[in-house]
């Protein structure tokens, strides 16, 4: 499916976040207890354009500690209610390490798309430690710039959860890892081009499905809290401000 925009494209859409968390729930890329949310009119103000940065975009949870160990559960319960391309896609990939990122899978195992959950759980139970950590790299959709028209097309994103006892190679210590990460890669599949007709119109989708599908996870999973940030730390909410300009969006 394409979208080729016209030169007069209005960029001036409000965006309608039906049950989802508005951008002050990650303007703080410090750790969140989460909490409900009322309906809420944020006003964009800034203008400055900040997509000559990229940035990998991931959404980390916490159990709480009396549940750490049914993460196997949890994660599939995570991978149930994901939104897996449909659409012609490269093949996914479930990858499962014991002890840290640095060393060599246990399995790495091709899966035609589109995804279906059995494919990845019956290799996980196999596999299980407080050492051990399952990663599927796979698609979704979202919309994407081809060079000459919009399109929705499978986009690339890795689903893990983390064994307590697991080093995922983040700055943090073991015991402060996140249980469960969803890395959705560069930031720029939300944050409009100003420079590109129909940018704001269409990544404005791609921030619905993202945040809708935050709203999903939190619904889905008891968590003890949940942070979506940049891999830098920067703000992920200000630099969308930033982009978008003055502009409303609106829950």
């Amino acid at each position: 499916m394409a979208f080729q925009p016209g030169a007069k494209t209005q960029i001036f859409v409000p965006l309608l976040f039906a049950d989802t968390p508005d951008l002050d729930e990650v303007r703080e890329h410090h750790t969140q207890y989460l909490n409900k949310t009322g309906r809420v009119n944020l006003v964009l103000t800034a203008s400055r354009d900040n997509r000559e940065v990229t940035d990998q975009l991931s959404l980390s949870l916490w159990l709480p500690e009396a549940l750490g160990n049914w993460r196997t559960r949890y994660f599939e319960k995570m991978l149930s209610i994901f939104p897996f391309s449909q659409r012609e896609q490269p093949q996914s990939t479930l990858t499962i390490q014991a002890v840290s990122v640095t060393e060599p899978p246990l399995l790495q195992r091709p899966i035609n798309g589109p995804v279906h959950l059995a494919d990845v759980m019956d290799a996980t139970t196999e596999y299980q430690g407080d050492d051990v950590a399952y990663c599927l790299d796979t698609w979704w959709d979202l919309w994407r710039y081809n060079g000459e028209e919009w399109e929705i097309a499978a986009t690339r994103v890795t689903l893990c959860a983390f064994g307590p006892e697991f080093d995922n190679g983040t700055s943090v210590s073991v015991s402060e890892q996140e249980d469960l990460r969803i890395d959705f890669g560069v930031d720029t599949a939300f944050l409009p081009d100003p420079g590109l007709a129909g940018s704001t119109r269409l990544i404005h989708s791609n921030i619905k499905s993202l945040l809708h599908l935050v709203h999903q996870v939190e619904e889905a999973l008891p968590l003890e809290r949940r942070k979506l940030e940049t891999e830098s730390g920067e703000n992920f909410a200000e630099k969308l401000t930033q982009t978008l300009g003055d502009q409303t969006l609106t829950q």
